[in-house]
Parts: C-alpha cells; sequence; structure tokens
C-alpha cells in the first residue's frame, strides 16, 4: 500500500471535499434551480460545512460556473476526444453525429441540468454565456476546422455549417426530449444522423 505524504494527503482529501461540494451542488441546483440554491443547502447536501464550500468556491455564481465548465468538458472529450477530428468524412460526420445524440439523450442528469440552465437564463444571461462559450463554442471550432480541411467537401462556409450541424442535433434533443414532443413528432435519431450526413456530402438518392 502506498502511503501519502502529508501534503499529497492534504490535495487528496481537497479533491474529494470539491468533489462532495460540486456533486451537492449539482443536485440542489436541479431541484431548485439556480435562484433558489443557496450555499448553505449546497453545504447540506455535500455534508460539508459552510466554511468549506466557501473555503473552496466564492459565491454561488463561482460554483454554478464550476459546474458548467466541468459538464462541459467532460461532454466535450466524451463527443469529440482529447485531439482534433481526424478520418475520412462520411465515417467521422456520422459517427459524431450519432455520439452526440446518443451522449445528449441518454444522460438524464445532463438534460435535467440543460433545463434549469436554459430556464434561468432570463435571469442570469451570464450562465448561459457560459454554457455556450464552454461547450457550443469548442464543438462548433471543431468542426468549423475539420470541415475548413476537407477542401473535396466543397462546403463554401464551414463555420456556418458546422452551426447548421450543432443547430440540428442540439434542436432535435430539444424537441424530443426536453420539450416531450416524441409523440407529437415522432423519429428516430438514425434518420436525423443519416440525412444529415448525406446534406454535407451532398449525397442524392
Amino acid at each position: 500500500m502506498k502511503l501519502l505524504k502529508f501534503s499529497e494527503a492534504q490535495t487528496e482529501n481537497s479533491k474529494d471535499k470539491v468533489e462532495q461540494i460540486l456533486q451537492g451542488a449539482m443536485q440542489e441546483f436541479l431541484v431548485h434551480g439556480y435562484a433558489g440554491t443557496s450555499m448553505d443547502r449546497v453545504a447540506a447536501s455535500g455534508g460539508v460545512s459552510k466554511a468549506t464550500v466557501y473555503s473552496h468556491f466564492q459565491d454561488k455564481q463561482g460554483l454554478f460556473k464550476a459546474l458548467v465548465e466541468r459538464l462541459a468538458k467532460e461532454r466535450f472529450q466524451s463527443v469529440f476526444g482529447t485531439e482534433d477530428l481526424v478520418g475520412e468524412p462520411k465515417k467521422v460526420l456520422h459517427e459524431l453525429a450519432v455520439k452526440v445524440l446518443n451522449e445528449m439523450l441518454q444522460d438524464e442528469e445532463y438534460m435535467a441540468f440543460m433545463r434549469v440552465l436554459i430556464g434561468e437564463s432570463g435571469r442570469f444571461p451570464e450562465m448561459a454565456q457560459l454554457c455556450v462559450a464552454s461547450l457550443v463554442k469548442p464543438a462548433v471550432d471543431t468542426l468549423h476546422h475539420y470541415l475548413a480541411s476537407h477542401t473535396e467537401l466543397n462546403i463554401s462556409d464551414p463555420e456556418a455549417t458546422a452551426r447548421i450541424i450543432v443547430g440540428s442535433l442540439v434542436h432535435f434533443v430539444m424537441t424530443q426530449k426536453m420539450m416531450h414532443a416524441s409523440d407529437i413528432l415522432p423519429m428516430e435519431s438514425h434518420r436525423i444522423t443519416n440525412t444529415l450526413t448525406d446534406l454535407l456530402l451532398g449525397v442524392r438518392s
């Protein structure tokens, strides 16, 4: 068994406390929203003292920001990985679209958090802007770079096309999952991913 030095043990304990706080904060934000969540509630939910919460996060906004950034990083890496997109467009674009929909449709906590974020965006626009900067922009930038590097696709505006891709996938998730429209606008996700790929590649039936 490896024995940690005192400073290392302190670091590990600090990481554990931060994780407890973030988990507690997530539950409170999901139940009470941003406005209805207090640092007292977060401390109680995380099983730590209020002083411990403030020792790691200056205020509620900083705590919410940390959650958004962590969620964005996790979702981005699970879909795009840690390196630039590489490979043949038909395979890369189709697999990417499938992965995005699967990740978003199956993660209930992520969907619930996005509902909170959108619902609070009117009163706290800076929170919504943080999500766009942390999650949407990196996804658009990555796609933009990939599309621009594949001139054989003959895409006149790679950046706008990247936004159309992201927008199409997000719209599908929002209507089907967040707005409970699966009975009103029923459609299997594979039809969206297949058709979107065909459109990008200029495939005609």
